[in-house]
């Protein structure tokens, strides 16, 4: 539910064909795009684009999300009651998150009305300032600007206060440290209407896998944190307190990944190997049961969006992902589906890997290869 196709406008990273391609590669039936395109997608008639070429082009389903801001500039809102005319499904500043609380605000109030989800990327930038990894001993040692925790947390605090205010249902994107968590569990506590997500990278990677080859397929936004932010993220996803998974699929091109460390774009890719790592470190060591995978991969985030649910029985829509759970396969070996190779877990040994994928009855995915 948290993907970056990049069309419009930055295609040479990833377009709309290849991005589903990669989705159903992983196994995925179905994707919410990211606003953060060039231009933004802050208007009715780039929604209606995005899901116009997904109709001709795409091997997954296509689901639009609309910027809160104009521009993703902060400073005013975006056509919101167009774009939800035209289909998004969710409103987003992805990427940077809207700084002005009062501006959060009205966005919030007309979500509400509207009907949709806000989601949020929570990056309080006075805090954050020009940091590209956690704040603390990797920083120091590696003598790059730290990105301290709180400036993720305070930001999660002033969302769910504002969700309170407002009644606009929130969704916090990415979640990475343990005292987000704790915000996410007391507001759920309140009764309020909150979800959060978390990525494979912040399940299975911390600020401890940097070294000094400064690899920039790990440079993240939010950045990777501690060891044991990994281990509250993952027995918070385990408990139902995380409700899902999401990939934040970013691809970009190699010559940009080159970059010094500092300079480089943040992101990494994620569809194809987003099953297979919940697979091989939750599901088969037993932490995870397959019915909470399927709760937190398949089922809430179509809940969160407000799609309607998908069930293997009679008459209900035919998105069904096959996969072999014994299968081993080293990520990177493969072709990516992807037009980018920007995959933090390349090298990584992987157990488990959809085998076939259909949407609407029909195979985008068969005997591991894309139709």
């Amino acid at each position: 539910m948290h993907v970056h196709l990049r069309e419009p406008g930055q295609e040479y990273k990833e377009d709309i064909a290849s991005g589903t391609r990669a989705a159903a590669a992983g196994g995925f039936t179905a994707v919410c795009a990211m606003p953060n395109t060039v231009p933004v997608c802050d208007t009715g008639s780039c929604v209606r684009y995005v899901l116009d070429t997904a109709q001709k082009v795409a091997k997954a389903r296509v689901y639009v999300t609309g910027a809160m801001t104009r521009g993703l500039k902060g400073e005013s809102l975006a056509e919101m009651g167009d774009m939800a005319r035209q289909g998004a499904v969710a409103f987003t500043d992805d990427g940077r998150g809207v700084q002005d609380n009062g501006l959060a605000r009205l966005a919030m109030e007309y979500a509400k009305q509207f009907d949709v989800p806000v989601l949020s990327h929570c990056q309080v930038e006075d805090l954050v300032g020009g940091g590209v990894v956690h704040e603390g001993v990797v920083s120091t040692r590696l003598g790059m600007a730290g990105w301290p925790a709180l400036g993720e947390e305070l930001q999660i605090t002033r969302d769910i206060a504002l969700a309170k205010l407002t009644g606009c249902v929130l969704h916090i994107q990415h979640i990475t440290t343990a005292g987000g968590v704790e915000l996410i569990r007391q507001a759920k506590a309140q009764g309020l209407p909150v979800s959060c997500e978390v990525t494979p990278h912040h399940l299975f990677l911390c600020e401890d896998d940097l070294d000094t080859g400064y690899n920039t397929a790990l440079k993240m936004n939010p950045p990777l944190r501690t060891r044991a932010d990994n281990k509250a993220l993952q027995a918070a996803l385990i408990e139902g307190t995380i409700d899902c998974v999401a990939t934040d699929h970013a691809p970009h091109a190699a010559h940009e990944k080159a970059l010094e460390f500092e300079n480089a774009p943040f992101g990494t890719t994620g569809l194809e190997t987003a099953l297979a790592l919940m697979l091989t470190y939750l599901v088969r060591p037993g932490l995870m049961s397959y019915e909470q995978l399927v709760q937190r991969m398949a089922i809430a985030p179509r809940r969160i969006l407000g799609l309607a649910p998908i069930s293997l029985a009679a008459g209900s829509v035919a998105d069904i992902t096959i996969l072999d759970p014994e299968l081993t396969w080293t990520a990177g070996e493969q072709v990516w589906q992807s037009k980018s190779t920007n995959n933090a877990f390349a090298g990584t040994q992987l157990n488990g890997k959809a085998t076939d994928v259909y949407v609407g009855g029909y195979a985008s995915l068969q005997d591991m290869e894309v139709q």
